[in-house]
């Protein structure tokens, strides 16, 4: 980020700011002004919370979520499916296939995508690990939930590739145009799966 108007701790905070995924320099100077001029007790509030979730939130050994424990809390439950890996490549996306209630196995998150242009590749992401967890368990099937983009398609490409002459049952989540949608603006990966998935129209 180039050198800003403010100086000394303002600017640093701007500077800090940033430098997060999704604020620009616009956002970064709102919100570096909104801690100013805050609450002494909101704005120690923030710190704490960023302090506390940096000394006690890890990610799970199995399978890579985000936790408080060594083992997330869907690994720990008994009752999940242990026979279905679901594989997303962020922990959001299991807060957001949860939210479904569709889905009673167990995940596996790979920390990304592979992104050669941002310098991502296999050995950036928890393939390794993931590899590990499909030789040694009771693992029949393989979801690959990665997102329906670029990269996310390039990386269920290359898992599946892997993941077959092991003899598991490999699937992809189905994906199409969004709802209300132009096709010319759709990327050519969902407008490719779109018409793969197509289905004749009753009439």
């Amino acid at each position: 980020m180039t050198s800003g108007m403010y100086e000394g701790a303002i600017q640093d905070l701007i500077d800090a700011l940033g430098r997060l995924p999704g604020i620009g320099p616009k956002s970064a100077q709102r919100i570096a002004f909104h801690i100013l001029q805050s609450e002494s007790e909101a704005a120690h509030a923030l710190v704490d919370a960023i302090r506390t979730v940096k000394e006690r939130v890890k990610f799970c050994v199995q399978c890579g979520n985000v936790s408080e424990e060594d083992e997330c809390r869907i690994c720990r439950d008994p009752r999940r499916d242990p026979s279905q890996i679901c594989v997303v490549e962020e922990s959001k996306d299991v807060i957001a296939i949860e939210r479904t209630r569709e889905f009673r196995g167990k995940y596996h998150v790979l920390g990304g995508a592979i992104s050669p242009i941002d310098g991502i590749g296999p050995d950036q992401l928890r393939i390794r690990e993931l590899m590990t967890r499909l030789a040694d368990s009771k693992i029949t099937e393989v979801i690959l939930a990665t997102d329906p983009n670029l990269e996310g398609e390039a990386t269920a490409t290359y898992l599946a590739r892997l993941i077959k002459p092991m003899g598991l049952n490999v699937s992809r989540l189905a994906s199409g145009l969004p709802v209300g949608g132009d096709l010319e603006y759709a990327d050519e990966v969902t407008l490719g799966r779109a018409f793969e998935g197509r289905r004749n129209v009753e009439g």
